[in-house]
């Protein structure tokens, strides 16, 4: 239920024994909170457009399957871009919000560098900017260290970084895109634990 490459039950849950499928989901969701999603998670230009086709389908019949709300999105989306599918924005959004994937993000990277032992390494794949912006500034509160006022005169040993951000973030090389078309837009952030 998450890919409208082919038809399936319209779910997008990682976990199918708790919360909403995206059927019901879209079957309920008002207007400015689906706006809201496709605009925020799915960085949908076409956001408005997509939900009055939405409101305006569902009154006639239940929106159930992937293919189905390919279509609506398809027919609703005026401009196509070039080997993009339309609903690929819209699909990644409703995922999102269905998953609660940016919160649940904000929740592991604490628990994880908890988890690992000093000098253990914490490695965080990212498949989209969305995902990348808390990881990134999560990496970088920790190895920046204690926060001290700015005007404070503090000696490097005493800031006390939890983590060392190990090299650059790294993309997918020309290799793997071969193989991996898929891997485009993943990002990868390593960083090591340097205190409890």
């Amino acid at each position: 239920g998450f890919s409208f490459q082919r038809d399936g039950a319209l779910d997008m849950r990682m976990d199918t024994s708790r919360g909403q499928t995206a059927a019901q989901w879209l079957a309920e969701v008002e207007f400015g909170e689906l706006v809201r999603v496709l605009k925020v998670y799915g960085e949908e230009r076409f956001a408005k457009r997509i939900a009055h086709a939405v409101i305006e389908i569902r009154e006639e019949q239940a929106i159930e399957t992937t293919l189905q709300l390919a279509d609506i999105i398809a027919d609703a989306v005026p401009v196509h871009e070039r080997e993009k599918h339309p609903a690929t924005r819209s699909f990644q959004a409703i995922r999102i919000a269905i998953n609660e994937e940016l919160q649940e993000i904000s929740k592991v990277l604490p628990d994880a560098l908890d988890a690992l032992a000093v000098g253990g390494r914490l490695v965080v794949i990212s498949f989209h900017s969305l995902e990348d912006r808390p990881v990134k500034r999560y990496l970088q509160k920790e190895a920046k260290g204690d926060d001290f006022p700015p005007d404070l005169p503090i000696r490097a040993d005493q800031i006390k970084p939890r983590i060392r951000l190990v090299g650059k973030p790294q993309r997918a090389g020309t290799a793997e895109l071969e193989t991996n078309r898929r891997a485009r837009s993943a990002i990868m952030r390593v960083a090591e634990k340097l205190r409890v």
